[in-house]
């Protein structure tokens, strides 16, 4: 079964309840299996809608990836970034 990528691109506009989303959210993410490989750091921008913060986890699968965003932890976490953020998110498969 191939791995599969949880691909944010954020545009934060409350960093204080965001930071209480991504306090929260790390955990759940990691309780399905997610790895963060990337978070926030340094990018360039080549095309599409620039947002300042990206995210990248692989999880084990594309199921358990969505299992994570649906679950009780992640969304209770994903409340504090409702109104506290401007977010694209997808999941994709990894080529085998």
């Amino acid at each position: 079964m191939p791995t599969a990528l949880w691909i944010a691109h954020v545009h934060v506009t409350d960093a204080d309840a965001y930071g209480r989303y991504a306090k929260e959210a790390g955990p759940a993410i990691a309780a399905h299996g997610g790895v963060f490989l990337a978070r926030g750091g340094r990018y360039v921008q080549l095309e599409g809608n620039d947002r300042a913060r990206n995210v990248v986890a692989r999880f084990p699968s594309l199921e358990k990836a969505v299992e994570c965003y649906n679950s009780p932890a992640y969304q209770a976490a994903l409340a504090h970034a409702k109104g506290a953020s401007i977010r694209d998110l997808m999941v994709v498969e990894e080529v085998e």
